[in-house]
């Protein structure tokens, strides 16, 4: 008889909603081990910037998934979901894992486990990369090839297509397989807030990340040889603030600058986490309550779902 893959309670939400205070909480109620799925808390230096947990927090409750590489080094989806399966692994016997983190493509790669294709004829997939790279109407080519196709744009357009004509599948049918073999089932606690309010918190954190020193961070990021393009340095604001130091962007626009691209961003987030955790059991909480508060739902709930 298989062993029953262990349920992990993820807590997902756009940036700014109180993830990070959440997780901290729940500390009051299991002996906790965090693994961050962010996309930019990976990179050491950048900290500014990037909403990390304090080192208060880090000593109340562990943290994996944080600093692991310095920036310039590619990290990708399927990278972190195979560093978060150890990472899992290694959480001690008495200790509850629970993932947190605003980056959904790093999460369904966890989750649905990893697509490990066959081997492709690189000169074959070479002849159809030229092909989708000029293809107009390359979204319907991928709905005919894979019926599962929901969209998301050009490129995972482009890798449907490939995965299709090249393996003789749809990449529906390998990802469907990669999650029977997948390490964990899901309980998702998704965090969502009023617009305004979220705004609110995103204008506070901003103001509150430049006035930490977030411009001096990117200062001396660049001094010592990255560029505004480098892995990790292409996040939200870091972008902003490397325009406003080439000059681009005057001062007294840079906090705004960043506030607007990052309710975009978070506005982005919450559109996936609506549509895309799937049928996996789904606690929504209103994150304008205190974070004690909705700890204390959340251990309740948990008590009930893990039975």
């Amino acid at each position: 008889m298989a062993v029953p893959k262990p349920l992990v309670p993820v807590l997902v939400g756009p940036t700014g909603v109180g993830k990070t205070a959440l997780a901290v909480a729940l500390a009051r109620y299991w002996p906790l081990v965090v693994i961050s799925a962010d996309s930019r808390q990976v990179y050491r230096g950048l900290d500014a910037g990037t909403g990390k947990p304090t080192m208060e927090q880090r000593r109340a409750v562990e943290h994996l998934g944080i600093d692991v590489l310095d920036p310039g080094e590619r990290y990708s989806a399927g990278r972190f979901a195979r560093d978060a399966v150890a990472w899992l692994s290694a959480v001690p016997a008495g200790r509850q894992a629970v993932i947190v983190g605003g980056t959904g493509l790093y999460i369904r790669a966890l989750v649905e486990g990893l697509f490990r294709e066959p081997p492709l004829d690189p000169t074959r997939r070479a002849e159809l990369a030229r092909w989708t790279a000029a293809a107009s109407g390359l979204g319907r080519w991928a709905a005919r090839l894979d019926l599962a196709y929901s969209g998301g744009g050009r490129q995972r357009a482009a890798r449907t297509v490939e995965v299709a004509l090249l393996t003789g599948r749809p990449l529906s049918w390998w990802q469907q397989r990669a999650r029977a073999e997948g390490v964990m089932r899901p309980w998702y606690v998704r965090l969502t807030a009023p617009r305004a309010v979220l705004h609110q918190r995103i204008t506070q954190r901003v103001a509150g990340m430049l006035r930490a020193g977030w411009v001096d961070e990117v200062q001396r990021l660049l001094a010592a040889g990255l560029t505004a393009q480098t892995p990790g340095l292409d996040a939200l604001g870091y972008r902003e603030i490397a325009r406003h130091i080439e000059r681009s962007l005057p001062a007294e626009r840079l906090q705004d600058a960043i506030v607007s691209c990052t309710r975009r961003y978070a506005k982005r987030q919450e559109t996936w986490f609506r549509h895309q955790l799937g049928a996996a059991p789904c606690l929504t909480l209103d994150a304008t309550d205190a974070p004690e508060a909705l700890a204390a739902r959340v251990a309740a709930r948990w008590e009930e779902v893990k039975r």
